[in-house]
């Protein structure tokens, strides 16, 4: 399960303002999306998603002892069980790229070989599940490759626009999108 860092927070102030309506955290992790959103007055619903089924149970557990309402946690790989439609998809994906790695690392961290292919999994099946002038918040690392994920994201019909920038120490910089 992907513990919250840098990335986690830097998309967590965005979720604080944008979330509303139906609300899809895809990759959920330990929740922190998804527990964000939740706490907005005009989110009515959220659906977080996640593959790992260690990740899934624990935020079960949570949102039981704390009689969290409004909420539901399906195991999923990306889009598979998911229905319905979102005014917000909230999209912290596994970004570094590797394949060659122990299956922990692969599902929290590891977005394929060249970093990008999860992403690129996500924004294929994505525009099936946003409402009208829905949108997607998305982090990601130049790792993964700006130029790359930007073609992505165009090459699949989107439009985006750059919303945040961090530079990280040594060679990381992370980037939030907002995808329409």
């Amino acid at each position: 399960m992907y513990q919250p860092a840098e990335d986690s927070y830097l998309l967590q102030e965005y979720v604080k303002e944008y979330a509303f309506g139906r609300v899809l955290d895809m990759g959920t992790g330990s929740g922190i999306q998804a527990l964000t959103a939740l706490k907005r007055t005009n989110v009515k619903e959220v659906v977080a998603v996640d593959i790992d089924e260690e990740a899934v149970r624990r935020l079960q557990q949570g949102i039981k002892e704390q009689r969290l309402r409004k909420i539901k946690v399906i195991k999923s790989d990306l889009f598979d069980r998911v229905e319905g439609h979102f005014n917000l998809i909230i999209f912290n994906p596994p970004y570094l790229p590797k394949d060659d790695v122990d299956k922990e690392f692969s599902l929290t961290l590891s977005g394929g070989k060249k970093g990008n292919e999860i992403i690129e999994r996500f924004l294929k099946e994505a525009k099936k599940h946003l409402n009208e002038n829905g949108k997607i918040l998305i982090v990601f690392s130049n790792l993964t490759g700006k130029e790359k994920v930007d073609n992505i994201i165009k090459k699949n019909g989107f439009k985006f626009q750059q919303i945040d920038y961090q530079k990280l120490e040594m060679f990381e910089e992370l980037y939030v999108y907002e995808v329409y």
